[in-house]
């Protein structure tokens, strides 16, 4: 069953329900007035005998204006009639006053019901009792002229309800028709497309402004995946076309490989380039991890500042022509995970000397907050303000300007990068519920700076 007729037939059970009940309680009100102004008038006519007797001037006269709807009777204490209207003069009393001072009942007058109505008078001659009856004819006619115009319009008012609230539902819906309609006809080719924003502010109008923003998120995504697939098999096309290109050199000429120089040369290569492809490919699988939310950091008590000089040990080794500081670096200890971190300060590390023209610096301290600040500087060329928050996404390379060609003896990882070196510390240092960003540093060049609360969520 769908929303309209859902809708329709909700509105229609509530109306009538609603309806009904108003009309069944408007029949009962109406009925009840009428027969209150029936017997006021009774009682008033019943009082006005009454007082004539309890003046002392006998029974006055008890002519009736309409003899098929009124009659008047008086009783003496025995309960006889004493004197009567002329059209109930030769009958008995036609209520027992002694049952009550209010009775219907029917009458020899006509088939209709009277309203009996009994009011005692202490007169000079004793107790009399005045008998009013009035008919209850026109209360019987007007409920039931009612009920039938009742009969008769509540139909007509739920068909005007029900048609009422198909046509209003249908044209709150039709947005949605076309909503629905321009999400079946998107493809994965065609993410550019947008739903239609109908007019105004209601649910509607948020529920396609919703779904625009989550067509624009899936565009992100997928053009995001598409350059992240892109760039990967950019950055593999490199180690594997040398790869290639030595393995073809050296089928081409194997007597070359007689000699042990050439040899290790070859092992070397093949080996750097390996070890490149690798590197990539973890950083591929970690990232990868990332997008999932399945970076879960392993924490247990960890020297931030023996990662660090660690870093600055493996870097003299691997780039012996720059000057690596330390001076900065005081203890820290955190809950961690010890090999992510260790991941965070070799990237920066890398990083730094990849860019740097003479030195880097580390520094680690605890602010007085609980927070622990690592900072890692260059003398390189910097990071440009407009660029700041982009070098941290993935596959992003800056100027050439920013890079140090590589020199003899240098580390395989340093003289060349990804571009995912700084998405990764990002993601691992969000893991760890921190921090990383970039500004000038104090040695000229780019200052990169993470920082860690003092109690990391687990």
């Amino acid at each position: 069953m769908s929303v309209r007729v859902r809708s329709t037939v909700a509105a229609v059970l509530v109306v009538a329900v609603g309806v009904v009940a108003g009309a069944v309680a408007l029949v009962a009100f109406m009925k009840a007035g009428l027969t209150d102004d029936v017997r006021q008038a009774a009682r008033a006519r019943a009082e006005q005998v009454a007082a004539v007797i309890e003046a002392g001037r006998g029974v006055p006269s008890l002519t009736v204006s309409q003899p098929d709807e009124e009659f008047v009777q008086v009783l003496d204490a025995r309960g006889d009639v004493i004197a009567g209207s002329p059209n109930v003069r030769n009958l008995p009393a036609l209520a027992d006053p002694r049952r009550g001072s209010e009775a219907t009942l029917t009458t020899p007058l006509d088939e209709d019901r009277f309203l009996v109505v009994a009011v005692p008078a202490e007169g000079p001659g004793g107790h009399r009792t005045v008998l009013v009856g009035r008919t209850v004819v026109t209360v019987a006619e007007s409920t039931r002229i009612v009920t039938r115009l009742l009969f008769v319009g509540l139909p007509l008012l739920m068909l005007v309800v029900a048609g009422s609230t198909w046509m209003a539902v249908g044209r709150a819906l039709a947005p949605v028709a076309a909503i629905r309609s321009e999400v079946e006809a998107i493809s994965a080719a065609e993410l550019h497309r947008r739903v239609p924003l109908p007019p105004g502010r209601d649910e509607i109008a948020g529920l396609a402004t919703t779904m625009n923003h989550m067509l624009d998120r899936l565009e992100r995504a997928q053009k995001a995946q598409r350059r992240f697939i892109s760039d990967a098999s950019h950055e593999l096309r490199s180690p594997v076309a040398s790869i290639r290109q030595h393995a073809e050199v050296a089928l081409a000429h194997p007597d070359r490989l007689a000699d042990r120089a050439a040899g290790e040369r070859l092992a070397r290569t093949v080996l750097a380039e390996d070890l490149r492809i690798q590197r990539l490919v973890d950083d591929l699988l970690l990232l990868a991890r990332a997008d999932e939310d399945a970076l879960r950091p392993r924490l247990r008590p960890v020297d931030l500042d023996d990662l660090v000089l660690d870093e600055a040990r493996r870097l003299r080794e691997a780039a012996p022509g720059l000057r690596i500081g330390t001076a900065g670096v005081s203890a820290a200890r955190r809950r961690a995970d010890p090999r992510g971190l260790g991941r965070v300060v070799r990237n920066l590390g890398d990083n730094a000397a990849r860019h740097a023209r003479s030195a880097i610096a580390f520094d680690l301290a605890e602010r007085s907050d609980g927070r622990v600040v690592l900072g890692v500087e260059d003398d390189g060329p910097g990071v440009p303000p407009a660029d700041r928050e982009r070098v941290f996404e993935r596959f992003v390379r800056l100027d050439e300007a920013r890079s140090r060609p590589a020199a003899d003896g240098d580390d395989a990882g340093l003289a060349a990068g990804s571009g995912l070196g700084l998405a990764i510390v990002a993601e691992l240092v969000a893991a760890h519920g921190g921090t990383a960003t970039v500004t000038d540093g104090r040695l000229g060049g780019a200052r990169f700076e993470v920082v860690l609360p003092s109690d990391p969520p687990d």
